[in-house]
């Protein structure tokens, strides 16, 4: 749990003395908040809950809830946590009101008593300023803020609209009319303890960041506020107004896009972050928030042009990466070595690989030869990366040298990689008997030296020779023994789940039938090479398969040296690559810096 080291004000107060509150401080539905969403369902289950506190109820009181909320810098009460309580209180005290002016001298005391916690009064007069509500929804994009407004003076809504603010209004009205119509002295009992039994408790922090820890700290019902939600609101107040509409769409596509690829915009600003470090040169191991990250010189980075077009750039490389797809706009993604990469990649035991990958990507994917030069990069770096963590299984093994070649991506689509050689032998010796955690990456990249298309989607490791045995197979070998070697990688191949369940934990003479109706070639290979599997194939595959991965790995550029002294290109623009290289025809030059340097001066 984080530890506050600031002031938060606790207090519990009823419904009419929190909402009256508003009179010296609005409260106000920040933009970076969801839409208004109770269900009709939860109206129904608060107001019978109400009710039958009302019957059953001596002098105990009714907890709703807490309300959590900060003072912004325009004196008003922002809603952090309670939003959906605080609005559905507001409604069905509005509707009760409605209801209480066809009640005539019985209901003046009580719509007296409500009027303070919806409108504002006259300071002097007491005069109620029914155009005047102690609450203000700014939700960003929801249509419905007018009208909770407009509900909240008229006490009408529309039947034909799909906003939940009229549709829940017009329900408490039906489950008002028939309380009031079956029980009218109740009704009024009702009506009262809402007002002064109904109890919440109001958080009030002293700023927004320790309202949020609070809110995530209290916070087990639906969807936390994200960072996300609050750079939203950052870029959309920053706007003109004529472009607020089209970011709202832009968002809400984008939105919807990252979902469908099994991400998120809060992830999206998460690998951007990186990209932005990188172009600072920040090579610190320590991540910041980022939140904090984002809110360096007053949200500078947020209001940027590009920052939206960026998302979606990045995006695409996730749609391609988790949907095992290619995309039109984006001819690489069809190249199946590159997809094959990726999907070893993917198989890495966390997510750091992710972060350079993103990075090249933005930096370098409108360049020209941008597909060979993302191959050989992708390769190094799947090659780097597994070998390391082969070797040494833990996630500090590379974190210091991510961080460097982030930074190192943007100086050149050749980058240095700073990480320390890989011994053979031991990189060997580990792959035989490999840590669980690197067995799915290091079964891809072997199988696919063997066929040109992506393995099934769904494949488990399976053990050639099974799991379980009968001590009678191997009378000359110890169970011990026998246990060692079947959990070797030369035992273990990828196959498709399906088959799998078929395939049950046969022996092999049993099992090479549905060997030979798999999708991964070196299994149906294996099955066609061999008619029985025992201790000594593995041995033999445990040998081929680290030398194989070994001779990969190396081809790829494991233990590749970089040339301290081969001068690091100035960095062109991606968007600016291709007229660069026109440059260069026009003026008959070598890439260099020099015909770099030109070009950028012109």
């Amino acid at each position: 749990m984080t530890l506050l080291t600031t002031t938060i004000e606790v207090n519990k107060q009823s419904v009419k003395q929190l909402l009256e509150s508003g009179k010296h401080k609005k409260f106000v539905i920040p933009e970076y908040q969801r839409p208004y969403a109770w269900s009709d369902e939860q109206i129904q289950v608060l107001f019978d809950d109400l009710v039958e506190y009302t019957t059953n109820s001596n002098e105990s009181t009714y907890f709703l809830g807490t309300i959590v909320s900060y003072e912004n810098d325009t004196n008003e009460q922002e809603i952090i946590d309670g939003q959906q309580r605080i609005t559905t209180l507001f409604l069905l005290l509005r509707a009760i009101y409605t209801k209480l002016k066809t009640s005539g001298e019985n209901g003046a005391y009580l719509r007296s008593q409500i009027e303070p916690a919806i409108w504002e009064q006259d300071d002097i007069t007491g005069q109620v300023k029914f155009d005047e509500t102690l609450i203000t929804s700014r939700v960003m994009g929801d249509d419905g803020n007018q009208e909770f407004a407009e509900i909240l003076i008229n006490g009408t809504a529309d039947s034909h609209t799909s906003s939940n603010y009229s549709k829940n209004y017009l329900q408490l009205q039906k489950l008002i009319d028939a309380y009031a119509a079956n029980d009218p002295l109740a009704f009024f009992k009702f009506i009262s303890n809402i007002l002064n039994k109904v109890i919440l408790l109001p958080i009030t922090a002293d700023s927004q960041d320790t309202a949020l820890t609070i809110f995530s700290t209290l916070n087990d019902r639906g969807l936390a506020l994200s960072d996300a939600d609050i750079f939203k609101a950052k870029i959309y107040n920053h706007l003109g107004a004529k472009d607020k509409k089209g970011f709202i769409e832009q968002w809400q596509q984008l939105d919807e896009d990252a979902t469908n690829a099994n991400e998120s915009i809060q992830k999206l600003f998460y690998y951007y972050m990186f990209y932005l470090r990188a172009v600072e040169n920040d090579r610190n191991t320590t991540t910041p928030g980022i939140r904090k990250f984002y809110s360096k010189n007053n949200f500078e980075q947020l209001y940027l042009n590009n920052v939206m077009d960026n998302l979606n750039t990045i995006l695409n490389l996730w749609i391609v990466i988790n949907n095992r797809s290619s995309m039109d706009q984006e001819p690489w993604s069809e190249n199946i070595a590159i997809q094959q990469v990726l999907d070893g990649l993917t198989s890495y035991p966390n997510e750091f690989w992710k972060y350079p990958v993103v990075i090249y990507y933005l930096q370098y994917h409108q360049a020209e030869d941008f597909e060979n030069k993302f191959l050989a990069f992708l390769r190094r770096l799947l090659a780097v990366l597994a070998a390391r963590y082969i070797v040494t299984p833990t996630i500090n093994a590379v974190k210091r040298g991510i961080l460097n070649l982030n930074a190192e991506i943007i100086k050149s689509p050749t980058p240095k990689f700073d990480f320390s050689p890989i011994n053979e032998n031991e990189l060997k010796d580990a792959s035989k008997d490999a840590h669980r955690n690197t067995v799915r990456m290091i079964l891809k990249m072997i199988a696919y030296q063997h066929q040109e298309k992506l393995l099934p989607e769904k494949w488990e490791i399976e053990h050639i020779f099974p799991q379980k045995w009968q001590p009678s197979y191997f009378p000359t070998s110890s169970a011990n023994e026998v246990k060692e070697l079947v959990e070797h990688i030369g035992n273990k191949i990828p196959f498709e789940k399906r088959l799998n369940i078929i395939a049950s934990n046969g022996y092999f003479t049993k099992k090479q039938e549905s060997y030979q109706k798999s999708q991964v070639e070196i299994l149906r290979e294996l099955s066609r090479q061999h008619d029985d599997w025992g201790l000594d194939e593995i041995r033999e595959r445990d040998i081929r398969i680290s030398d194989e991965l070994f001779d990969l790995l190396s081809a790829w550029g494991l233990n590749k040296a970089d040339n301290p002294s081969e001068e690091q290109l100035i960095p062109i623009p991606s968007e600016r690559y291709s007229d660069y290289l026109d440059f260069c025809k026009m003026f008959h030059m070598e890439d260099s810096n020099e015909s770099r340097e030109k070009f950028l001066n012109m």
